[in-house]
């Protein structure tokens, strides 16, 4: 039985990394193995993301006034909370592919910047680009009508260059 200090410290602690989570996803996990339990917060801690079995009541609470309040009606049954701080997806892409292993894992809630989405749509978050990937993307974008600008400007110099090489081999083979 927790203590009412303990309940308050874990709704701060919860509240405190909802206020920078940039997505929450929360899951079913009953069935899961502690084996399979410590699998997935080994998981979670490599990309990063906060993972934590909290009652209902206290997630509510945590909940409260953040921009994450949209998922208090959806707070039903044994959930697993993920919370995404550095990477919206990152938390998404954890618990999909773990249940891709683990059916016991049945992803409920999807949340991301504070709107509540489909518990269908965590694929759909979890192939978001990361950070890295959306500049790399958003570069190769920015770059590609600088280099088609500069190869178009190149074009008569590099077609001079290749009439005058074609007129002495005419003139070597003569």
């Amino acid at each position: 039985m927790l203590t009412l200090e303990a309940k308050q410290s874990i709704v701060s602690e919860v509240a405190e990394v909802i206020g920078r989570a940039q997505s929450v996803i929360a899951a079913e996990n009953q069935g899961l193995t502690v084996s399979e339990m410590t699998e997935l917060r080994v998981k979670a801690r490599e990309a990063g993301v906060y993972l934590r079995v909290v009652k209902n009541t206290l997630t509510r609470r945590a909940v409260e006034g953040s921009d994450y309040a949209c998922i208090q009606e959806a707070l039903q049954g044994p959930l697993l909370l993920a919370l995404s701080t550095e990477d919206p997806a990152s938390a998404a892409r954890v618990l999909n592919d773990f249940s891709k292993d683990h059916a016991k894992l049945v992803v409920k809630i999807v949340a991301v910047n504070g709107q509540l989405l489909s518990a269908a749509d965590v694929s759909s978050v979890a192939n978001l680009p990361t950070r890295d990937e959306a500049i790399s993307q958003l570069m190769a974008v920015m770059k590609a009508p600088v280099e088609k600008f500069v190869r178009t400007l190149a074009e008569p110099a590099n077609k001079l260059v290749r009439t005058i090489a074609a007129v002495r081999d005419q003139k070597d083979a003569a």
